[in-house]
């Protein structure tokens, strides 16, 4: 009895134990298969995203370059305001009620012009004195600035820059601000808000989700009105009193976007997912998208985002790992057939035909999927031909406006150039007709010498030329110890035909012993010779012509006097006499640039240039200079 059922236990025993290897290994074999479509799925995933950040990044780049240009070109405005002289005395005389309606009046042109929002004029403790826009009734005159950043920076002596929405209109807009300075001290503020909200207004009308947020994280800028003056993260308690401190955005509730899921990438990309209503009676959807962020360098940190949609990326993930299912599937459907050929030799034939059957279908099936991925190829080219004809197009339309700018800054140097090289140009044309008849004559050494100062003087052309693109540029000057003696004779060198040729008596009262002075030699000739020439014009009508140049030393100063005979200075041209543009001159015989330059170069060096009535007739043209110590004169 023992004897028979000990087979029959054995057998069982051995049934169970292998199915239940069988069992852990077809678990194995499952597991490996989603283990496999899982990578599948998140290696095409990465490489979809991957895309759609680079895509994203070239995006951005163009969003910055636009940006840029468009603060760029008000970078400088604050800081011409302090060449009008009624804005200085305005600053120092703001009572006077016929200044603040000049003042007003010239801000409302100067903004009309520059296409600006407002323009406005404050005092050493921020209040307004003055603004383009006066005759509004919400006018910034009498507003207090000085809590905002940019006008502390602009008292630090630093270039103000900030972005925030108005106290007075609720208008936000990005501020410039400069300091006003006279003789190297400050009188007041320059400001100058722009309107980004044409920027924004683009990039709404475009397809692009866009935004630009600052150092905090609060989006200030955006193509989606839903994120406007949301915070990537919630503000801590520090940045929420900061920003109620400036009042840099008001009465605008910053709360955090509801980010469902966020994960970072490489290169400051990152993967969220929010929850959207396009209206309030659908329900609420998921969207997931790749957010491309680029900090900019300046201003203040700013950092640009673009959002991709994640829907296609996924889209091929999952078409992906379909196709590595329908491969796993084979190879499973193969494992089957070979193993029941093996199992059952009298079901071959079926088999092999459910196997063929099998087969067709999944060749089918395969053929579909890679025409549809060929068909899904050839739009992803099209669409990336289309996409690099516009960036094509968009790089000419970059290059032509480019062109322009540059030709609208050569036609204001070739104005300057004009003014500042017509004496070299008639000095260089009479030397040269000396230089001929002295050839003529036999007179080689006379007129090698002519030739040596001709090529001297077209080499100081060539220097005030430079000289006059690094004052377009308010580029630094760098100040050395100059001969003053030296440097009038040269300057006197241009004019001494003119001098000829006028009938004007020169004199000149030097100091015994040579004088020094910190400036820098061409462009202190060429201060020089603008004053000469001013002074021979103006005695162009006059019955008594005399030019009479002296120097004087103080233990600190150096003073240049150019004094003429001519019919001095009226009350009208003095308050205007160092504007740019403002000429006496008849039209065509002058642009109003040479004083402006001239008071612009002296100030560069530390100096003053100033304009007075001589007490027997004519004018004294005053060039302050700071005198070089000893040591100075040997560097």
């Amino acid at each position: 009895m023992n004897s028979s059922n000990k087979p029959s236990l054995s057998w069982r025993q051995r049934l169970a134990q292998r199915s239940g290897r069988e069992t852990l290994a077809w678990g194995v074999v499952l597991a490996a298969c989603l283990a496999t479509v899982w990578l599948v799925y998140f290696w095409t995933e990465r490489i979809a995203i991957g895309k759609l950040q680079a895509s994203g990044a070239q995006r951005l780049e163009v969003y910055v370059s636009s940006l840029e240009n468009a603060l760029e070109k008000y970078d400088f405005l604050p800081k011409t305001l302090e060449l009008n002289r009624d804005v200085i005395r305005l600053l120092q005389h703001p009572e006077d009620p016929v200044l603040v309606d000049t003042v007003n009046h010239y801000l409302e042109q100067m903004n009309a012009q520059a296409k600006s929002s407002t323009i406005f004029i404050s005092n050493l403790d921020g209040n307004t004195r003055a603004a383009s826009n006066w005759q509004q009734p919400d006018s910034f005159i009498g507003d207090n600035i000085s809590f905002r950043p940019y006008a502390q920076d602009a008292l630090r002596g630093t270039p103000g820059r900030f972005y925030g929405v108005g106290t007075t209109r609720l208008e936000p807009g990005y501020f410039f601000a400069h300091g006003i300075y006279q003789n190297g001290h400050m009188l007041g503020l320059a400001t100058v808000k722009v309107n980004l909200e044409t920027l924004e207004k683009r990039w709404v009308q475009g397809a692009d989700k866009v935004m630009l947020a600052d150092e905090h994280g609060v989006i200030f800028l955006s193509s989606m009105a839903d994120w406007k003056y949301k915070t990537l993260a919630p503000l801590s308690p520090a940045i929420v009193e900061e920003l109620n401190r400036t009042r840099q955005y008001y009465s605008k509730q910053l709360e955090a976007i509801p980010f469902i899921s966020d994960r970072q990438l490489g290169n400051g990309a990152r993967v969220i997912s929010v929850r959207e209503q396009e209206h309030a009676d659908t329900p609420p959807k998921i969207s997931s998208s790749v957010m491309t962020q680029i900090k900019l360098k300046s201003p203040q940190g700013w950092t640009f985002i673009y959002l991709s949609d994640l829907a296609q990326a996924k889209a091929s993930a999952r078409a992906a790992a379909a196709f590595s299912c329908v491969l796993l599937g084979f190879f499973m459907l193969l494992f089957f057939y070979l193993r029941q050929r093996r199992a059952a030799v009298a079901q071959k034939l079926r088999a092999r035909e459910e196997l063929q059957h099998a087969y067709d279908n999944l060749e089918a099936m395969v053929e579909e999927r890679t025409s549809e991925l060929n068909a899904m190829t050839q739009s992803l080219s099209q669409e990336i031909e289309v996409r690099s004809k516009a960036e094509q197009k968009l790089h000419i339309t970059q290059n032509e406006l480019f062109q322009a700018g540059k030709m609208a800054v050569l036609g204001q140097m070739s104005a300057s150039i004009t003014h500042e090289l017509n004496q070299p140009l008639t000095a260089l044309r009479t030397m040269s007709d000396n230089a001929v008849i002295l050839l003529e004559r036999g007179r080689l050494d006379d007129a090698r010498r002519n030739l040596a100062k001709i090529s001297q003087i077209a080499a100081r052309m060539g220097t005030i030329t430079g000289q006059l693109k690094i004052f377009a540029r308010k580029s630094t000057t760098s100040l050395t110890s100059v001969s003053i003696p030296t440097a009038i004779s040269n300057a006197l060198f241009l004019v001494e035909r003119r001098l000829q040729v006028e009938n004007v008596r020169f004199t000149l009262q030097l100091p015994p012993e040579d004088i020094f002075a910190m400036c820098e030699s061409n462009r202190l000739e060429q201060v020089l010779v603008n004053l000469y020439a001013n002074a021979l014009d103006a005695m162009n009508g006059s019955d008594v012509r005399s030019l009479r140049v002296s120097v004087e030393c103080t233990p600190e100063h150096v003073l240049i006097h150019v004094a003429d005979t001519g019919p001095g200075l009226s009350t009208e041209v003095y308050e205007h006499l160092f504007e740019p543009f403002f000429t006496t001159k008849p039209q065509g015989l002058g642009l109003g640039l040479g004083l402006a330059i001239s008071e612009q170069i002296t100030r560069q060096f530390g100096g003053v240039l100033r304009a007075e009535n001589a007490p027997g007739g004519g004018a004294i043209f005053t060039i302050e200079l700071q005198i070089a110590t000893q040591e100075e004169k040997h560097v």
